[in-house]
């Protein structure tokens, strides 16, 4: 009985541990480089504002901090719709969304960025609407020449 092979518990034991000890991680690497690989080309798809044309000025300064931006498309003139950021607001209401973010802030500032092809007094009346919710200085942006 010296040569018999060994059998029963000692015989499974050892071929379980060897199975278990060779896990195959190569695919879940080919299936995180994929996923991977889609998030980098999604991103830049998903970050997207409101198109303005904005006009000319020669001599236009940088903003150097976080601002309130309301975006008047050229579009304005039919739904009379403007932009705080991203997010599309009715002319009626922009006065008491604009009050509600100004409540937290220190400095009352809003940039307005006008179409090129917005009439001033559209702009008057988005700046009125602006004036109304307690802000206190209101700046229209504007870009270098041969800026986008």
């Amino acid at each position: 009985m010296q040569n018999a092979p060994p059998s029963g518990r000692a015989a499974r034991g050892h071929r379980v541990s060897t199975s278990l000890a060779e896990i195959n991680i190569i695919p879940l690497v080919d299936v995180m480089l994929v996923l991977l690989i889609i998030f980098m080309v999604a991103a830049p798809m998903l970050q997207r504002g409101v198109e303005v044309n904005l006009p000319v000025s020669t001599r236009s300064a940088e903003i150097a901090s976080e601002r309130v931006f309301v975006s008047v498309p050229l579009s304005f003139r039919d739904d009379r719709q403007v932009f705080i950021g991203e997010d599309a607001v009715r002319l009626e209401l922009l006065a008491e969304r604009v009050r509600q973010l100004m409540v937290s802030r220190t400095d009352r500032q809003v940039y307005l960025r006008g179409d090129g092809g917005v009439e001033l007094q559209e702009l008057l009346d988005v700046m009125d609407r602006l004036k109304e919710a307690g802000v206190e200085e209101v700046a229209i942006l504007s870009r270098l020449p041969g800026e986008r």
